[in-house]
């Protein structure tokens, strides 16, 4: 099965299953170390990709998505296990029938490309956590290649909106990761967290 045909349901299930590890490892005491993602610290980003796993799944079943402003997730006791149910709803949102079929209403885009961009969330941001935490991170090869696609497309737009950064110079022998990473604005090896 090639990643054109492969449910987005698949990949955001080996993306899950991926993060739980990278997230669950997080402690309290790092919520104020600096991320690849500039704008984000890893509390900041914690609660931004929570946001993105919660709405997304009102995505999949074509209802209206709520980004105005960001829940303090981390507040409550046992967040980490409640991200690793929030994405159980995401993979399971996403595997109902329907789901990748016609357009999102919320979003003016196709939906498999919607839920493409829950996929694409769920892997560069966890990047972003791990680093920032100091830890290596290597996605599945099949959602890279499937992302691939996706960060070509939209990286004109997203570098429009400031969703992604300038591209940066991708290493001679960069993985197929890595220039995914370079794509969107990331240094994939040279990144280090800035701590006082």
């Amino acid at each position: 099965m090639t990643n054109r045909t492969q449910p987005i349901s698949e990949l955001l299930g080996t993306a899950a299953a991926q993060a739980a590890p990278v997230v669950r490892g997080i402690a309290d005491d790092s919520f104020a170390v600096p991320t690849p993602c500039s704008e984000y610290d890893v509390r900041a980003l914690l609660d931004h990709l929570f946001q993105v796993v919660v709405n997304f799944q009102a995505l999949a079943a074509k209802q209206p998505a709520d980004f105005s402003t960001t829940p303090d997730y981390l507040s409550e006791p046992g967040w980490r296990a409640r991200f690793e149910a929030e994405t159980a709803k995401l993979v399971a949102a996403w595997a109902a029938p329907g789901a990748e079929e016609g357009t999102s209403a919320g979003m003016g885009l196709p939906s498999r490309t919607v839920g493409s961009m829950a996929l694409l969330d769920l892997t560069v941001h966890v990047w972003d956590l791990a680093q920032a935490t100091g830890r290596s991170f290597e996605p599945d090869p099949a959602v890279v290649e499937h992302l691939a696609e996706l960060v070509e497309q939209m990286a004109p737009t997203a570098r429009k909106m400031n969703v992604f950064g300038e591209a940066v110079e991708p290493p001679e022998d960069a993985s197929a990761f890595e220039l995914l990473l370079a794509a969107t604005g990331r240094n994939p090896r040279d990144w280090v967290a800035v701590t006082e």
